[in-house]
């Protein structure tokens, strides 16, 4: 199965790591992995800050590199989110939201992902992105009172070695939200430290996620304040 890997923007430069387990555990499940060169930022940070108009260019230059793929996958839920939502494909094309998928989303609907090879001996705490969870529908959040479920655990729960921690509020956002945490720090610091409390109550060793923008946020206050966990995400941990 011939895939593209989008790489946001902010994974590029600070986390290529992260690119590079999404990568080798796409290849290892049988996908040939092709990577447009080109690729820039697909416009998320001005459009959530209200100048969807200024990352026009951004758009179309995603458009010209991913346009011809029919999977398009992103270890980043709130980019693909923002993809479906504000990304327009030419009338030819089959919609962006029917071909561009979160990484964890891609394993479960399009691969049917059934194991994963590798262990991962470590106590493993689970942060549901509020982008991937009431987004992309990820899984079941608790103000819908339905039974819980997450596409993301479920795949944790695949992964030889990994214990996955049940936390208290473990589908509360942690304070990123982008500008927010520009715009109101105080707040959005308090909610992340919150969420690293609720993780640290119950013995985590690892705490992972599938937007590494949230855990950017967390890893920021948790080497802050020197706490002993680790941050890593989701695609790392399903690679271990």
């Amino acid at each position: 199965m011939r895939v593209a890997l989008f790489v946001p923007c902010y994974i590029d430069q600070l986390y290529p790591h992260v690119a590079v387990a999404t990568l080798e555990l796409l290849e290892s499940l049988g996908c040939t992995v092709a990577f447009p060169l080109d690729q820039t930022c697909c416009g998320q940070p001005m459009a959530n800050a209200g100048f969807e108009h200024v990352s026009a260019k951004a758009m179309s230059v995603f458009i010209d590199n991913f346009d011809l793929y029919d999977y398009i996958v992103a270890p980043s839920g709130s980019c693909v989110l923002h993809v479906h939502e504000h990304i327009k494909a030419p009338d030819s094309s089959r919609p962006f939201s029917d071909r561009v998928f979160e990484f964890c989303q891609f394993l479960m609907d399009v691969l049917e992902v059934k194991e994963l090879p590798g262990s991962f001996n470590q106590k493993v705490g689970l942060h549901e992105s509020c982008h991937g969870l009431r987004g992309l529908r990820l899984g079941v959040s608790s103000e819908l009172r339905k039974t819980p479920y997450s596409k993301p655990a479920h795949l944790l729960s695949m992964k030889k070695g990994v214990e996955l921690v049940p936390l208290t509020r473990w589908d509360e956002c942690c304070g990123f939200g982008g500008t927010f945490a520009v715009s109101e720090e105080a707040v959005s610091v308090k909610m992340g430290k919150d969420r690293i409390q609720d993780h640290l109550d119950h013995e985590v060793e690892v705490l992972t996620s599938t937007d590494m923008s949230c855990l950017m946020h967390l890893d920021g206050l948790i080497k802050k304040e020197r706490i002993p966990l680790k941050v890593m995400h989701i695609a790392e941990v399903l690679n271990g």
